[in-house]
């Protein structure tokens, strides 16, 4: 089990990767300047594109819960191999932002976190510290366990 929840950290810090890259992209396509933060970019951001983002965020759940399914053999396996990519995810797509656009310029900043079903504002310390909890929990979890 410790192999696979290393690949699924990996996964999830690829899979965090490439989203930061489509971000990056998408506010250089709409002309977004990269020290906004997202609260300001969905005031700005066109309808349209708000339609198409929320087809990537269901998506990338969509990636999550059938890779956990094919992996996992029981619920509880199904749930934390869930929760402990999604936090590998979710923690490491930060981590890109700041080396891709030096996005978030501190942990105060205010981010969209997610648009389903409503938008969900934050500042990025929370997600990151839920997202670094856990990993922790989970990893203590496997040691006690094992």
């Amino acid at each position: 089990m410790l192999v696979k929840l290393l690949l699924l950290a990996v996964f999830g810090i690829a899979m965090a990767h490439l989203e930061g890259v489509v971000v990056l992209y998408l506010r250089k396509a709409i002309g977004l300047l990269d020290s906004y933060s997202n609260k300001e970019v969905l005031e700005n951001f066109p309808e349209r594109y708000l339609t198409i983002e929320k087809t990537r965020e269901a998506s990338t759940i969509i990636m999550l819960v059938v890779l956990s399914y094919l992996v996992g053999h029981s619920w509880l396996e199904i749930a934390v191999i869930f929760l402990w990519t999604f936090a590998f995810w979710d923690l490491f797509y930060y981590i890109s932002l700041y080396i891709l656009i030096k996005w978030p310029p501190d942990l105060k900043t205010m981010d969209l976190l997610f648009l389903i079903p409503k938008p969900w504002i934050a500042p990025v310390w929370v997600p990151i510290g839920v997202s670094s909890i856990t990993i922790v929990l989970i990893a203590v979890f496997y040691l006690i366990v094992n």
